[in-house]
């Protein structure tokens, strides 16, 4: 090309130059566009923006990488650059606290995941850790970029590998605000709590159309791995919320349990201690008849800060109960076996639910409250067969492993194997208090009697009334704490209504609790 038909640039005066920064913020602002964006709100979907702004404090957001853009040559991506790339991150406030936030815009090529859109997540990820502080992803992505072939795949794989070197070092929360599909659906897995919105998120591995070619069956997305689908069958999903707005809330109140990252300690709220603590509610909430049901959460409402429970998984393996509270202000988790739903028995989901909880709480120093009433681990071939002793063991590593401060409180049915794994004495527990109505044995007295006495039953004149006689026997000396508590087991039997005032001061008296685990790489939990 000749001198003279070089084309000639105008070097742009200050003004200018603020001016074309101006227009580009503005372009990023508005993502895949107006319509794009009417597109969403007619979903009853926020905009990526929108949620960034509902879950900051006001004016605490600051975005990084606005400008980004792919870098793709490839069927037509070319000729389409939106700034940002589909995805919007940065840092900033929740609740006066840092947190690091991505949020997937949909109206950017569907929310689709390319490689620089990966490598603006891995960034944030990159100073959460370096900076210990919470990451939360706002996920509404109809996955891979297709066009881009592996490098989106490895774009989805580098954010894998962060995920898992952040677990345990910073909290990770995932919220599922739109599509979640394919090997997207493997980064909210390894995070530490899910939460999804009923009717417009969904989560699975193969869609509907693909599951219908491969095993014949119909099924809609929100049949298949909807909200309701998530929070119910497959515990996959922690939180089933009704809306957008209710999912931000939650997630505001879930970080205000959590400490900011694994050398930090949870909030303390301001809390006077009252001169008695005493709650005589607790008194009446076990029933006369020891086979008669009761709501756990009477229990926890009791004893906790008034409002201050949170529950886990709430509609997932019911028979077991798992959440953060406050006692004293101070941030707590709380697991405790549900009466109400099928008498309280450990089965493989409930192991499992409280098992992932008691290792999140003490990941990030969150002390333990275990609150007892188990009959067992329930019996039963679809139980074995499907594997209730490595889960019920995973339970029972994950209390053994635990080094924060533990605390249990039987108040009622503890029997065999179950009250080994339910936070005992002999698995490592600080302290281990008992109501009066607590039972402490193998198993329950008639059950005992017919193996212990059964010759000496079925030889009686009256064999039914022998066996109640025998049962009556094995009560007095088995059904009660005060074996256990002769032994050390049980370092207190106390009155129910003792119960709050009683861990105020015993939680207070571990807060400086110092426990090391053997030295090694890892442990190697029941998988």
């Amino acid at each position: 090309m000749k001198q003279q038909d070089k084309p000639i640039y105008t070097v742009p005066g200050n003004k200018e130059k603020s001016e074309l920064l101006k227009a580009k913020n503005a372009e990023a602002l508005h993502g895949g566009g107006i319509a794009r964006i009417a597109a969403q709100h007619k979903k009853g979907k926020l905009t990526a923006r929108e949620r960034v702004d509902l879950l900051m404090d006001e004016g605490s957001f600051q975005e990084i990488d606005k400008l980004v853009v792919h870098r793709s040559k490839d069927f037509g991506l070319d000729k389409e650059h939106y700034l940002g790339d589909g995805v919007i991150t940065g840092y900033g406030e929740v609740n006066g606290r840092l947190v690091y936030v991505f949020s997937q815009d949909f109206t950017v090529f569907g929310g689709s995941l390319s490689e620089t859109h990966a490598e603006k997540i891995c960034k944030i990820m990159d100073m959460a850790m370096k900076n210990g502080a919470p990451v939360i992803g706002l996920n509404d992505s109809g996955g891979a970029r297709i066009q881009e072939g592996v490098n989106s795949l490895g774009g989805y794989a580098d954010i894998f590998y962060r995920n898992t070197l952040a677990s345990g070092v910073v909290p990770q929360i995932s919220a599922i605000m739109g599509p979640c599909a394919g090997g997207a659906v493997y980064s909210p897995a390894i995070t530490d709590f899910i939460l999804m919105v009923e009717n417009t998120s969904y989560m699975f591995v193969t869609g509907p159309n693909v599951v219908k070619t491969v095993t014949q069956e119909n099924v809609t997305a929100e049949e298949l791995g909807g909200a309701s689908a998530h929070s119910t069958k497959s515990g996959v999903t922690h939180f089933a919320c009704a809306n957008e707005l209710e999912c931000i809330r939650h997630i505001k109140k879930l970080l205000s349990y959590m400490p900011q990252n694994c050398e930090d300690i949870a909030p303390v709220y301001p809390y006077e201690i009252q001169g008695d603590e005493s709650r005589p509610v607790l008194d009446t909430i076990v029933p006369e008849n020891p086979n008669h049901p009761y709501d756990i959460r009477d229990a926890v409402k009791g004893i906790v800060d008034e409002d201050s429970f949170l529950e886990v998984h709430e509609n997932y393996a019911d028979n077991i109960v798992v959440g953060f509270a406050r006692i004293a202000g101070r941030s707590i988790g709380i697991v405790g076996n549900q009466p109400q739903s099928m008498a309280g028995v450990l089965d493989i989901h409930a192991s499992v639910k409280a098992a992932r909880f008691v290792r999140f709480c003490d990941c990030f120093n969150v002390p333990l409250l275990v609150l007892v009433d188990v009959p067992g681990f329930l019996p039963g071939t679809d139980q074995e067969w499907n594997g209730i002793i490595t889960n019920g063991a995973k339970l029972l590593y994950a209390f053994s492993e635990a080094t924060v401060p533990r605390i249990t409180v039987i108040t009622r049915k503890a029997y065999g194997g179950a009250y080994d794994v339910m936070n005992s004495k002999h698995i490592g527990a600080d302290l281990n208090f008992a109501w009066p109505t607590a039972e402490i044995a193998v198993m329950g007295a008639k059950g005992a009697s017919e193996i212990i006495f059964k010759k000496e039953i079925a030889e009686a004149a009256d064999p039914e009334a022998k066996l109640q006689e025998k049962v009556d026997e094995y009560t007095s000396k088995f059904a009660n704490p005060y074996m256990a508590a002769n032994r050390g087991f049980i370092d207190e039997v106390i009155m129910p209504f003792e119960t709050r005032q009683k861990l105020i001061k015993a939680f207070k008296m571990l807060e400086n609790k110092v426990d090391k685990l053997p030295r090694k790489k890892h442990g190697n939990i029941p998988l």
